[in-house]
């Protein structure tokens, strides 16, 4: 059997309701803790993001334009393409 120490995973939630993307979440993360794992996470869904990366990279039209640790760039980005992100990413659940 393969073992891996990298993989790349691009929108694995993305066709999930919430229930079902927790429950990947949780998969993942005991596959990592229990592997070794090192994962590339590619998703639009920043809750998804927020959940599981350590470190998150913001991309627009192909390029890095901001990077740093998951819980300091959602608490205070530095760029104003990744404020926008995170604004509209989180606008329903602050309406509700």
């Amino acid at each position: 059997m393969l073992k891996p120490e990298f993989l790349l995973l691009d929108e694995p939630t993305s066709a999930l309701d919430r229930s079902v993307q927790a429950t990947v979440i949780e998969l993942l993360r005991a596959l990592q803790r229990r592997h070794d794992l090192t994962y590339l996470f590619i998703s639009h869904d920043l809750a998804v993001v927020r959940a599981l990366a350590d470190t998150v990279l913001v991309m627009k039209e192909g390029r890095v334009v901001e990077q740093g640790e998951t819980d300091a760039l959602f608490r205070a980005p530095r760029e104003a393409y990744t404020c926008e992100l995170i604004r509209a990413a989180f606008l329903d659940q602050n309406a509700a």
